[in-house]
């Protein structure tokens, strides 16, 4: 083993890390858990290795002990962008790229750009493009934004979630650390004006910060870090064949057909496809020609499937029950995954209706079906 010097200090050179080209997220359930604190501090542990690290954006919200975690890094200077007669200062792309960094600071990767500011819609998209040009970027991102999760959180909060990251984005993420805080410390936080100002306390505490919230925002972070833990040391034990491989043997199919709800299926779908290690088949399904207004939800839908990393199929046929069935057996799919039919109709089932025909053929087919609700 090598030695190299880092800053005049001899280091083993499995300790010096060389971050080119990398991307590390620090992933939180909400807000006021520390991940800038985080992201900050490793930051100008770097610097003081001797990395060339600058802070592209970082949001510090006023609060005294993230403006001194700044130190002495250097800060590359937002650009001002004029929006609807008012003046906002966004990220510069352009000036972290002429910079050329080894690594870049980057808060917020869900933000969305005001218009003409970038060249780009998101914030994660100027990331894409700064990792692409070779240079480390370490960012934050909470789990709300992940868009197989946010519909989820919509449900448990009541809060729309309109900034979303695609999953894809965040798995290409090297390294996925998460940032955690118990529901009790993040509301006394909160009491002693750490997160939002004294005037946002109290709507706060009863609203998105209540503690039933906090706990489920919880979960979905520490269990979308678990998946992705495991399907890493999945990864590392196929990589030796001495060891003992892991293999999975489930595969999972969703069908949408179009109609409302269908966003919300296929993101159940996701998280059981994640969960269970596999990937993600999302069949496009008609009985007969596609109309115009289905196959326009269909291409929403197709956007949506990319964005959590499915593969997409469509599937027309006189017979679709039978043509799902038979496409899920060859392709060797253990799982179908479909919305449960309206409340209506579960009193006056007939032999002959879909469902009806459905549960058989795939119970031959060995095929489990899951019947989402969509109504939550």
């Amino acid at each position: 083993m090598t030695t190299l010097p880092v800053n005049g200090v001899e280091r083993d050179d499995e300790d010096v890390v060389v971050p080119a080209g990398r991307f590390r997220l620090y992933l939180g359930s909400v807000a006021g858990v520390g991940k800038t604190c985080a992201m900050l501090d490793e930051g100008y542990r770097r610097f003081l290795r001797g990395t060339d690290v600058v802070v592209g954006l970082v949001e510090t919200h006023g609060r005294p002990k993230t403006m001194e975690m700044l130190h002495d890094l250097e800060v590359i200077p937002r650009r001002t962008a004029e929006h609807r007669g008012s003046h906002f200062e966004e990220m510069d792309l352009d000036g972290i790229l002429s910079r050329r960094p080894a690594v870049v600071l980057i808060d917020e990767l869900a933000h969305t750009n005001v218009p003409y500011a970038s060249r780009h819609d998101k914030r994660w998209e100027d990331v894409l493009e700064i990792l692409d040009a070779g240079i480390a970027v370490i960012s934050t991102l909470n789990v709300q934004h992940i868009e197989s999760i946010a519909d989820a959180v919509e449900a448990i909060t009541g809060v729309k979630v309109r900034e979303r990251v695609p999953d894809w984005v965040v798995r290409r993420a090297d390294q996925i650390e998460l940032i955690d805080s118990s529901p009790e410390q993040l509301r006394r936080r909160m009491l002693h004006g750490n997160i939002y100002p004294p005037a946002k306390v109290h709507d706060a505490l009863n609203g998105f910060f209540q503690t039933s919230n906090l706990a489920a925002l919880r979960e979905l972070a520490l269990r979308f870090v678990a998946d992705d833990t495991e399907e890493s040391l999945l990864e590392y034990l196929r990589d030796r064949p001495t060891e003992h491989v892991w293999e999975t043997t489930e595969r999972v199919i969703v069908l949408v057909t179009g109609t409302d709800g269908d966003d919300a299926v296929l993101h159940r779908a996701a998280r059981m496809a994640a969960r269970m290690k596999t990937t993600l088949e999302v069949i496009l399904g008609a009985s007969s020609e596609v109309t115009t207004a289905q196959d326009r939800r269909f291409a929403d839908l197709t956007h949506v499937a990319q964005d959590v990393g499915a593969h997409v199929t469509t599937l027309v046929a006189d017979d679709l029950v039978t043509s799902l069935v038979e496409h899920a057996r060859h392709a060797h799919a253990t799982q179908l995954v479909i919305a449960a039919p309206p409340r209506a109709l579960f009193g006056g089932l007939k032999r002959s209706s879909p469902l009806v025909r459905l549960l058989p053929l795939a119970a031959d087919a060995g095929i489990d079906v899951h019947l989402i609700a969509t109504s939550r």
